[in-house]
């Protein structure tokens, strides 16, 4: 539950994904790989959760990433304040993630981001790979805004990179981590295709296979020599020294763990029941007793069995659209989510149903909560 997020929003470059959680020791084999885009494979075209080990949450319909990984962001916040104490911090996890030109046209991207500023969300860090082009050519047939400007008005902490500068990136991710406040946002700038004589720079390398001819040269141009599929042994060697870390991290982590159930208390019976799913055997029976006489709108129905599920079921958590007092969402005595104040179960999503959804989605995939939305059918589409 404490691990870093990595949401791959720019799920079009998949393969990348695929050969990092391969190289980091998830089930998922070279045989695999070479099973691409084929039918029931592991390794589709485009990231989908529970099909490939290591995959936090479908991504390929553009915005829908970042937008997920806001709520995962939201969510370990969330978890944070419910589960953390002095002695034992267990939730001290980050969300990672790439998005594209793509992901930032679209408008579910802008009111997850907006949020995310307002709630100044700072374990949340996106690489933005602005290399200006996209299928149909050149990004500014179509997009031409000062995306680092529009995310600084959200309240993002936005630094600049060449994206193929390795020091920089690193020296970006060490700032974004420090700050203390904001989501962060890098704008690496960076060449599709970097290195391909005849097609680098080009919607030629966006979303179509480069060619045996134009493999060869790149290859030739970057001085690698290899055949298809090989692995350097040191490359093996640096993911297997960080996968030992990993073990060490995770066995202290539960060390933590095991500390807080030894423990007792609301903290330990709180993250039995969110954490790990514990739901109460006569919830439906609760749930039907609850609601009112059928001749009471749909709306005061939901509300109060809404509430009567709230108070069995400490994980649930939401909130509507600019609606609350409309569709009877808010839940009694829950308190609101706001930033630096995470303890709540009211969730202001602002007039922003399609970051709605998304978040929500992110919150659930997070683990803990069981997230739910609300707003009038009309304003759905």
């Amino acid at each position: 539950p404490n691990r870093d997020r990595f949401v791959l929003s720019a799920g079009h470059a998949s393969m990348l994904l695929y050969g990092l959680l391969h190289l980091s020791g998830y089930d998922l084999s070279l045989d695999d790989i070479k099973q691409f885009r084929q039918w029931e494979s592991k390794t589709p075209g485009h990231p989908e959760v529970h099909m490939t080990p290591g995959v936090e949450t479908t991504t390929g319909p553009l915005g829908q990433g970042i937008s997920n990984a806001v709520g995962m962001a939201l969510a370990l916040k969330m978890q944070a304040a419910r589960f953390n104490t002095a002695e034992e911090p267990l939730i001290t996890a980050r969300v990672f993630g790439i998005a594209s030109d793509g992901d930032l046209m679209e408008g579910v991207s802008a009111e997850a981001s907006s949020l995310a500023g307002h709630l100044g969300l700072d374990n949340l860090v996106f690489f933005y790979d602005d290399n200006k082009i996209t299928i149909d050519g050149k990004t500014d047939i179509a997009f031409t805004e000062d995306v680092g400007a529009r995310y600084q008005a959200y309240g993002w902490f936005v630094q600049h990179i060449d994206g193929h500068d390795h020091a920089a990136i690193e020296a970006a991710l060490a700032a974004a981590v420090a700050e203390p406040a904001r989501p962060s946002l890098i704008v690496a700038r960076t060449h599709i295709g970097k290195g391909s004589p005849n097609k680098q720079d080009s919607s030629k390398a966006h979303g179509s296979p480069l060619g045996k001819d134009e493999v060869a040269a790149t290859k030739a141009n970057i001085g690698w020599d290899h055949p298809p599929f090989f692995i350097p042994e040191r490359v093996q060697a640096l993911f297997a020294a960080r996968a030992e870390d990993g073990k060490k991290e995770r066995a202290a982590w539960d060390q933590r763990l095991a500390a807080v159930k030894a423990a007792g208390g609301e903290v330990a019976d709180r993250w039995r029941s969110m954490m790990e799913g514990e739901l109460p055997q006569n919830l439906l029976a609760e749930l039907v007793a609850a609601a009112p006489a059928k001749t009471a709108a749909t709306r005061k129905q939901a509300g109060a069995v809404e509430q009567r599920a709230a108070a069995l079921v400490p994980g649930l958590v939401g909130g509507s659209a600019d609606l609350a007092g409309s569709n009877n969402t808010t839940i009694a005595d829950g308190g609101e989510v706001q930033r630096n104040a995470f303890s709540g179960r009211n969730l202001h999503f602002g007039v922003r149903e399609h970051g709605m959804g998304s978040i929500a989605n992110g919150m659930a995939l997070a683990g803990g909560f069981i997230p739910f939305t609300a707003t009038f059918l009309v304003f759905s589409d």
